[in-house]
Formats: structure tokens, sequence, C-alpha cells
């Protein structure tokens, strides 16, 4: 099997599962205990929330774990806005996560919240100028994601929070999709909350975090033991944390040595393609973008059906989030970039990992040719 969907999960790492099995087994205890099996979960918890910390360059008290990205997104969108109510007025993207668009849509539903959504070109960037147009005296949130999950498009977010701060607003990022691949300093992006997700950097499904400056009010999502400072209730899962830590910490520590390795297989996926398969085209910008995310479409196929055929012949990959996986509608990120229905319905999207190799990539290049193909010869028949 030639695995090219890490934008969806990544394998889980032996150190994660390593790091986490005392905590599974014999270190049981609830970290709000005090026992000596509880304080042994509480000194793994803060270690695990310190090197989160490390990595992203903010106190350990900013870190919130949370049961992914997904919720990390929720308690940033909702949290921030209703805790911090300068106006009624957010601001996003259209190409945003469904966790953010749809947190976006619950405030404007239940508590009056007015959205505007600023404009992307054809790559999928948001430019400064576009957010300006957009920005007004009650905007209190703005949430921009550093890379987009579906076409790898790297978005300008450190101009982006400048230019919202100099409004008065706050800016979040979903940073979902760039961890292991861009750096996650919250200081050189300028932004007041970012997520994260375990699951794309090598640790168990059901782990992340939002990274929260400690100055902000942030009202909670989840109600109970006012765990987590009071921003997340919930016994907190500590062998998750310290398998999303142990895993972000790796990924940032190869990711100089794997994003430009990657980069380049991406880089020759893309050309193979191009070159092989008549009318295919390389979707997002083409020079901000992920390392290992090259996502085309494919005009006279369905995307669905080529997956199909590339799994036949051993090639897993995706036809865009896997969110919204089994949805007929087509992708909202494709169709914001000003593609039509037809034609983002035959989209499919490849994302390499850190141990993809360049055999892989010449065989899942001959396999996109040869599925392309056979689609087309169906459909036209």
């Amino acid at each position: 099997m030639i695995f090219l969907d890490h934008a969806a999960t990544t394998p889980v790492r032996r150190e994660a599962l390593e790091a986490m099995w005392p905590f599974l087994t014999g270190a049981f205890g609830n970290p709000s205990s005090r026992h000596g099996l509880g304080d042994e979960a509480a000194r793994a918890l803060a270690a695990a929330r310190a090197e989160v910390a490390a990595v992203v360059g903010c106190r350990p008290g900013d870190v919130v774990f949370t049961s992914g990205g997904t919720e990390a997104d929720n308690l940033a969108v909702k949290g921030l806005a209703l805790a911090n109510p300068r106006g009624r007025h957010l601001v996003i993207s259209p190409i945003e996560h469904e966790a953010v668009l749809e947190s976006a849509h619950h405030l404007s539903r239940q508590h009056g919240f007015e959205i505007s959504e600023v404009a992307v070109d054809a790559g999928g960037v948001v430019e400064a100028d576009a957010l300006a147009r957009v920005l007004r005296p009650d905007t209190t949130l703005v949430s921009v994601q550093l890379a987009n999950n579906e076409i790898g498009t790297v978005q300008p977010v450190a101009d982006l929070a400048a230019l919202a701060h100099a409004h008065g607003a706050l800016m979040h990022s979903d940073a979902v999709q760039a961890a292991g691949w861009l750096s996650l300093s919250i200081d050189e992006l300028g932004v007041d909350a970012l997520s994260l997700a375990g699951h794309k950097v090598g640790a168990p499904k059901g782990t992340g975090a939002l990274i929260v400056r400690g100055r902000l009010q942030l009202e909670p999502v989840l109600h109970g033991g006012g765990q987590e400072r009071g921003r997340r209730s919930g016994t907190e899962n500590v062998a998750g944390a310290v398998a999303f830590a142990t895993a972000l910490r790796l990924a940032e520590a190869e990711r100089a040595d794997v994003a430009p390795r990657v980069a380049a297989l991406g880089a020759d996926l893309a050309a193979r393609v191009v070159d092989t398969v008549p009318g295919a085209r390389l979707t997002g910008d083409p020079a901000r973008r992920l390392p290992g995310t090259v996502s085309f479409v494919f005009p006279g196929t369905s995307g669905e059906a080529v997956l199909l055929e590339l799994e036949r012949d051993g090639v897993v990959c995706s036809s865009g989030s896997a969110c919204a996986a089994g949805s007929d509608e087509p992708s909202h990120v494709l169709t914001a970039i000003g593609l039509p229905a037809e034609l983002a319905q035959t989209a499919v999207r490849f994302t390499l990992g850190g141990e993809t190799t360049a055999d892989e990539i010449a065989d899942a290049a001959a396999s996109v040719a040869r599925a392309v193909s056979a689609v087309r010869d169906i459909v036209e028949s």
C-alpha cells in the first residue's frame, strides 16, 4: 500500500505509544486526585504542557488540552468571541475547516453575531487588502487557518494578524495541518489563539490543544469541574496529552530535514501527473503551499471513481477533507477559489508524509495516469 492521505491522519509514532503506555497502565491516576497516583499523573500532565509550550513558544499555562482540532476550533471561535465581546462581528475565510465555519454560524444563529467572509484569490490566499475591506470597528475575532486542509495553501497569517490587531480584533488560526511542516511560533505568527491536533503529527486520534494567550478571557464550551484553569472541564486525558506532546516535539525536531525532502517529492508528483494526465490541474497556490499536499482536479472524471481505481492499485488518498467524506456537495474550498461545482467534484488530494519515498511517488503517478484514463473511458462509454 502507498499511503498518501496523511492530511486525514498519520500513523501513530512508536515513541508516542511508548510515552503514553505507563499512563494507561500503572500510572493511571486522575491528575486532580490528592494522592500518589494522582500526583504522578499531574506531574506528567504538567510536563506534557511544558513540551507543547516549548514548541509553540508560549507559557505552559497558555496550553489547553482538547480532544483534537475540532474541539480546539470550537473553543477558540466561540470562547474568544463570547468572552471578549468588543462587538458582534466575526471575520472568517470561506475555505476554513468546517469546525470554524460551523462554530461561526452557531454564534450567528444563537448569539446574533454577524459574519463576513474575506475573499480568497484563485490559489486560496487571503490577501491583507481583502481583509482590510471587511474589518469593522465592531469586529471581535478574525479566524484564518494557517494552511488549508484540502489544497494546502499557506496563508500570510502574520500579516493578517497584525492587521486584525490594528483594528482592535483578536486573531485565531487553525494550524492543524501546518504542524510538522511550518513554524508554529505564536510570536512569529502574531496570533492570539492557535488550534492543533495530535493525529496529524503521529499521536493518537482524540488528542490536541488550543493555545490561547493567558491574558485573554475564554468562555468554556464544556462546563463541569473547572479543569484546564477553568477553560475546558473534564478529567484530563493524561496519556493522550503525553503522546501528543511527544509526537509534536519530534515532528518539530525533524521539520528542518523532513519538510524540504517532502516538498521535493510533492513537486515531483505534481510534475509527473500534469505531464502524463491530459487536463490535470493543480489546485491551490503554486508557491504558498504545504510541502506534502498535492491536489488536482481531473476534468471528465468523478473524483470518487478515481479514488476507487487508485485503491485497487494500492494507492490510498482522498477527494478532499476527511471530515466531509460522503457528502454529495462539491468542496466548499474549491468552489470558493472559483472552480465550477462539476469540476470541483473531480478533485483528488494526495498528502505525503515523512516516510514517503521517491519510488512510491513514481508508482503513484503511474497509477494516477491509469486510473484517470480508466474512469474517462467509462464516462465516455
